[in-house]
């Protein structure tokens, strides 16, 4: 399963001999939870084991709410109101499975920022970044679907707006939001709709995620400083790295075990918090609520989408350029997939010769800006879409591309990279010296 050399599995009892040669499952774990990993991993590391758990916990819940749930205009709102009133425990589970999309995605932006800071998507990780980054689109829209179940009046009209974007696509924009609503407007067909692909969609993420896991064991996990793995023999194997289980395993509980303790002391205190009280009102069709906001995690897109208006001069020109075809509305649709497709492609983006942004000053400056623009948009996105709140999303939209289209190019060229390790030994000797060295040193 993995590309870099290790101890394979060797069945010993008779019994283990008889399935490793019918169904060698045990093989495929042992290679799973044995592989070598890097000794130099530090604690930005943690995600993947609480997005595992997330996704687990995300499905459970889920498969257990749609038991008490009714896909019915006239009848999803007030079931999930009987899910928390009526349903032993229903109260607890529709908090877990809403905060937990909440903790799902706070992990899958930490795991991203990190990959963004020490270049976990370059060569030959191209392909496993891709898939992630798929599996976070796919994440978008089961969470998306997942916000109009519930049937109130932000539910509907985040519904109605989001897919009124499609409708900006000329030519066949009409088409494909008719095709996805069901029907000319949101309604009984669209809630529908939703509520299969809600449940399906998880299980295409589990898919995503078993060739996630696949795709960086065979290409090695990334590490702090960038450098590869020694694949010589399995001893310069060994120098560079430590098993999974138990080192990684027993640090990624305790993390795990940490952040729980936060979600539920949210789920137990504040379930509502990140959440919008409008959506305790079902929905209806007649009274636009003031102000329509996503959930937070869509919030610094949503900022983007809004950021692009008519006024803006480069919508303006993209507008002349095209005849007219590209208006502010697609423009805006445009952008906002945009500003995650320039993510997807940052491994060709990106000319630096040094892998990790440790070692490089002047990334780590617009890295940092990076993280605080994340931030802006999504203050700004939550805000009412009038000035200064426009103008800041403006702004805070031309750095994050600027940041991947233009920055991350000229960086590889102008920046000056500090020395970097020759091996992974080499790093961890020099945070965690040898004690014989230590004793060296004591003499």
């Amino acid at each position: 399963m993995s590309g870099i050399p290790h101890d394979s599995y060797e069945p010993k009892s008779n019994f283990e001999k008889w399935l490793d040669v019918r169904l060698p499952i045990v093989g495929l774990i042992y290679g799973t939870i044995m592989i070598p990993t890097p000794k130099n991993l530090n604690w930005m590391w943690i995600w993947g084991i609480v997005l595992a758990f997330c996704l687990v916990l995300q499905i459970i819940t889920g498969i257990v709410l749609a038991m008490h749930y009714t896909p019915h205009v006239d009848m999803a709102f007030d079931s999930v109101e009987h899910i928390m009133r009526d349903v032993n425990g229903g109260w607890a589970l529709r908090y877990i499975h809403m905060n937990g999309a909440s903790l799902f995605f706070a992990a899958v932006y930490s795991h991203i920022f990190r990959g963004l800071y020490y270049g976990s998507y370059k060569a030959p990780r191209e392909i496993t970044w891709i898939i992630g980054m798929l599996i976070y689109l796919a994440m978008m829209a089961t969470a998306f679907m997942g916000y109009v179940l519930p049937w109130g009046q932000m539910s509907f009209w985040g519904a109605t707006v989001i897919t009124g974007l499609f409708g900006a696509i000329p030519g066949i924009g009409e088409a494909i939001q008719t095709w996805l609503l069901g029907g000319p407007a949101v309604d009984n067909a669209t809630l529908n709709r939703f509520f299969s692909l809600h449940y399906l969609l998880p299980f295409v993420i589990a898919t995503l995620v078993a060739v996630h896991i696949w795709a960086f064991h065979t290409t090695g996990n990334s590490n702090p400083t960038g450098v590869e793995v020694r694949r010589g023999s399995k001893e310069e194997v060994k120098k560079d790295t430590v098993p999974f289980w138990p080192y990684y395993v027993i640090k990624d509980l305790l993390a795990l075990v940490v952040i729980l303790v936060i979600f539920v002391a949210i789920v137990g205190f504040m379930p509502n918090f990140l959440g919008h009280p409008d959506n305790y009102i079902g929905a209806n069709p007649l009274s636009t609520p003031a102000h329509i906001v996503p959930e937070w995690y869509f919030l610094p897109f949503y900022a983007i989408l809004r950021a692009f208006t008519a006024d803006v001069m480069v919508v303006q020109i993209a507008s002349f350029v095209t005849g007219g075809i590209v208006d502010a509305k697609f423009f805006g649709v445009m952008a906002m997939f945009g500003a995650i497709a320039v993510m997807a492609v940052v491994p060709w983006l990106d000319t630096s010769s040094v892998r990790s942004g440790k070692y490089r000053p002047m990334f780590k400056y617009f890295f940092w800006i990076l993280v605080l623009d994340f931030f802006v948009l999504m203050w700004v996105g939550a805000m009412p879409a009038e000035p200064p709140y426009s103008t800041i999303s403006l702004y805070a939209s031309f750095y994050w591309f600027g940041y991947f289209l233009i920055i991350l190019p000229l960086l590889g060229v102008l920046e000056k990279p500090l020395p970097v390790p020759d091996t992974i030994e080499a790093d961890f000797d020099a945070h965690y010296p040898p004690k014989d060295a230590d004793a060296s040193a004591a003499k």
